[in-house]
């Protein structure tokens, strides 16, 4: 994007970059209602499944069901993003959002129905596809909308606000569920708060103009859509390869993901063992400390990346995940506590240097292959890790074995980002505002 460069990072860059694109209000707008969306409808999910009367299913069943069905997912994925390079993003937006309300209207049919867990996690993924692919049309676009120089701010206001919207759409959901129960009836009525909330994301997105979000040049011209989605993988393959920068930073994201699928497995046997009333509040004790460590990092990643660059903050982030990993080993409820905040701040710090390095690094003709690379390996980290906890994890899920090896993945993708990642120079530099709006102008 062109346009004047302000290099004031955080929010004042933010609200200064208001002024030169409208564009970027609607964006982050977008971005809002598609996070509650997620929240109430995750929240939902998770309550009728788990912790509704009507229904006892096994976390471990539930885990593995999740692994077979999210592993198609993940392997198409790369193939679907091609089309953010091919057609209008904007309308990519406004259509996912309809087809994401629609899949959730089903899933509550599924629910009130008393269909199976199996149909009830078949039509979330399809949901869960539907919102990876807004979540990465969002991203890939956000370049078009802001300028370069306050984009790390940008991205960390955006994440910051997104994961508190989460945090209002589960809300939203346990409001929903006092109001109608928690039997099949009012599971699949609090499903379908993520219907209307959907299709207000869709009406916002179908504001911005023909190509505003660009492709501002398809990936490979003149050929059909099929042809992108056949050679979409190899191509978002390809550009991470090129890229040192990118295939460090997916490289932390996949170490962090690797944990947080064991992490997460081994607090739902933990939870569910000690009974539904104290595993939901548990739970949610444990999302509130993520998230927290999920805002502050918003505040720590800007200023890390401008002063240490992103190797440097992708490296700590990671060694500081293996001290807290590791001292989960006593599962004592504080130190969960703290290690939650920790491990949401450390993998908000990855996510925050890998959304940079794929929008100011890749192209924008393959930009949105790139992210739906990255969106396959979080799923395949998670079912890897999910699947492989779901086996290792004992019946009351106190395990040793799962904190020591989630503190070798660590130290692990600490040492690939250090070999991987290009020390800062003429083209890879730390990218703190001075470089980016340095960038920008020589672009």
């Amino acid at each position: 994007m062109s346009g004047p460069s302000h290099g004031t990072p955080g929010l004042r860059g933010f609200v200064r970059s208001l002024g030169h694109s409208p564009g970027l209000g609607r964006l982050l707008a977008v971005r809002l209602t598609s996070q509650i969306t997620d929240g109430v409808f995750q929240a939902a999910l998770f309550a009728s499944i788990l912790f509704n009367p009507e229904r006892h299913a096994d976390p471990l069943a539930v885990a593995g069901g999740l692994a077979v069905l999210l592993l198609p997912y993940s392997l198409i994925g790369p193939f679907a993003g091609a089309l953010l390079d091919h057609w209008d993003r904007r309308n990519v937006l406004v259509y996912a959002n309809i087809i994401r309300a629609t899949m959730i209207g089903l899933v509550a049919v599924a629910i009130a129905t008393g269909a199976s867990d199996t149909i009830v996690l078949i039509g979330a993924l399809a949901v869960t596809g539907a919102s990876r692919f807004v979540a990465s049309g969002l991203s890939a676009g956000l370049p078009h909308v802001a300028h370069r120089d306050v984009i790390v701010g940008t991205n960390a206001l955006f994440t910051t606000l997104g994961a508190g919207m989460l945090a209002v759409g589960a809300g939203i959901a346990a409001v929903l569920r006092a109001v109608f129960g928690p039997d099949n009836t009012g599971s699949a009525m609090t499903t379908l708060g993520g219907v209307v909330i959907a299709l207000i994301a869709a009406t916002l997105a179908h504001g911005f103009a023909h190509l505003q979000l660009g492709p501002d040049e398809p990936d490979d011209p003149g050929r059909s859509a099929v042809h992108a989605v056949t050679v979409g993988l190899l191509h978002g393959i390809r550009a991470v390869a090129h890229s040192p920068t990118v295939s460090a930073a997916l490289s932390a994201i996949g170490a962090h993901r690797l944990v947080f699928g064991m992490n997460t497995l081994m607090l739902l046997v933990l939870t569910k063992h000690a009974g539904s009333g104290d595993g939901l509040v548990g739970i949610g004790v444990v999302a509130g400390f993520t998230a927290g460590g999920a805002f502050l990092a918003a505040v720590v990643t800007p200023v890390a990346v401008a002063r240490a660059g992103r190797r440097a903050t992708l490296v700590v982030a990671l060694l500081v995940g293996a001290i807290a990993e590791i001292s989960l080993l006593g599962l004592h409820p504080i130190v969960i506590g703290i290690a939650a905040f920790v491990l949401g701040l450390i993998g908000q710090v990855a996510k925050l240097c890998g959304d940079v390095a794929m929008q100011v690094d890749i192209d924008d003709a393959v930009r949105g292959q790139v992210f739906s690379v990255q969106d396959a390996i979080f799923n395949i980290a998670y079912v890897g890790a999910v699947t492989l906890a779901a086996v290792l994890v004992p019946t009351d899920g106190r395990s040793a074995l799962l904190p020591v090896l989630g503190t070798v993945l660590y130290l692990i993708g600490a040492v690939v980002v250090r070999l991987l990642h290009t020390p800062p120079g003429p083209d890879h530099g730390s990218f703190s505002d001075d470089r980016i709006e340095a960038n920008g102008r020589r672009s």
